[in-house]
């Protein structure tokens, strides 16, 4: 487990360091010196699985009260969907995020690095989505954060609020923009958790557009159903994820919208601030619903351009055939003719007979090739084979 007090009004973030499981040590924790500093507490949901009387000790002390049993088992649900839940003293969100290799360390914080800070990199195949939740307990004096194992959204924030080991404990972060409560550092690692779903779009475009080149290339036969199909089923599961998602926000800004509201001016501002990092979390998780649905409809529709296509070359090659067939018939006719077993037949006996039968087979099937050639019942391209 790792504790920061983080202090927006004199712009220092103090680092408190692993927190261990004893309560000694947790019964000698500092009060916030100011008012307005909140603690960030975050551990791994392993952590917090074996040290879980010591972390209720310290959410005791540091907020006043406990995490309530159902609530903790949530946090511990690795397939829980993202929802929200209230209670008088906290909130309590569950998010869910890529799985993804760790990305690399972000570059020193800036005026404008936490709002535009590359997201981390997502996985780039739509076959293998793999998701796990995180968890935010909020009250107004602690944000408490379950994450996964290796994490790169608790590894990027908290190398934004710290220096590396061999600076001070303390650091200014006079240059850089510190959240301004517990709820505010919520919103932000939300917004980077859906930042990496928007990072996600350029490789399902990329992917889509291989496949339906590959589908619609009448010179090729397709054979990666199988991908397409767990693609399909990648896009949906992708496509209820973001409902999720979506509506654990919109019950988060239904609850903020519910407070009542504040007498002093900084207090309004600081309101104000969370409703609009809130309703930007909710356009950003929109956005990837909507490209969600825009691949989905992309899908569909070169499945159905490559059936009818497949359908259009099987017509094509019968109509070939069929119209090979009606002028082979005529001289199959002649052939069959002068087959026959009869002593007495026009041209058997001439010299030339063979000739004139031959000639007559010609032209009647030349003359037949031109009719149907003028009539559009079979095309020069499909005769050649270069449609096919």
């Amino acid at each position: 487990m790792r504790l920061l007090l983080i202090q927006p009004s004199t712009k220092l973030v103090q680092d408190l360091g692993t927190w261990p499981a004893d309560t000694a040590s947790a019964a000698a924790l500092p009060p916030p010196p100011a008012p307005g500093s909140f603690y960030w507490l975050s551990c791994e949901r392993t952590e917090l699985e074996r040290q879980l009387p010591a972390v209720q000790s310290l959410l005791q002390q540091l907020c006043g009260t406990p995490l309530l049993d159902l609530h903790i088992s949530d946090l511990l649900n690795a397939q829980i969907p993202s929802t929200f839940d209230y209670t008088s003293d906290y909130d309590v969100m569950l998010f869910r995020r890529l799985e993804g290799a760790a990305p690399p360390p972000p570059p020193a914080p800036t005026a404008h690095s936490w709002r535009h800070q590359a997201p981390a990199p997502a996985p780039t195949s739509l076959q293998n989505l793999d998701t796990a939740p995180v968890g935010f307990a909020v009250s107004d004096p602690l944000l408490f954060t379950v994450h996964p194992a290796d994490c790169p959204v608790r590894a990027q924030h908290l190398q934004r609020l710290l220096t590396p080991s061999t600076a001070p404990e303390k650091r200014s972060t006079a240059n850089s923009r510190l959240p301004a409560s517990s709820a505010d550092l919520m919103l932000r690692q939300l917004d980077l958790m859906v930042d990496g779903f928007l990072s996600l779009r350029r490789d399902m475009a990329r992917q889509m557009e291989q496949w339906q080149m590959a589908l619609l290339n009448p010179n090729s036969r397709f054979h990666d159903w199988s991908k397409v199909l767990q693609a399909q089923l990648g896009l949906h599961q992708l496509n209820e994820i973001c409902e999720d998602q979506r509506a654990a926000v919109q019950d988060w800004i239904d609850a903020l919208e519910s407070c009542p509201e504040e007498n002093e001016t900084a207090e309004r501002r600081a309101r104000e601030l969370l409703r609009v990092r809130s309703r930007d979390v909710l356009e950003h998780i929109e956005r990837v619903s909507h490209h969600v649905h825009r691949m989905e409809q992309s899908a569909e529709a070169a499945l159905q351009m490559h059936f009818s296509a497949q359908s259009n070359r099987a017509n094509d090659i019968m109509r070939t055939l069929t119209t090979l067939t009606a002028i082979f018939l005529p001289l199959n006719l002649i052939a069959a003719v002068f087959g026959m077993n009869f002593d007495v037949l026009p041209l058997v006996h001439a010299e030339d007979g063979f000739w004139w039968a031959m000639g007559a087979m010609a032209l009647i099937g030349a003359a037949l090739l031109v009719f149907f050639l003028r009539r559009r019942y079979i095309e020069r391209d499909s005769l050649l084979g270069e449609n096919t």
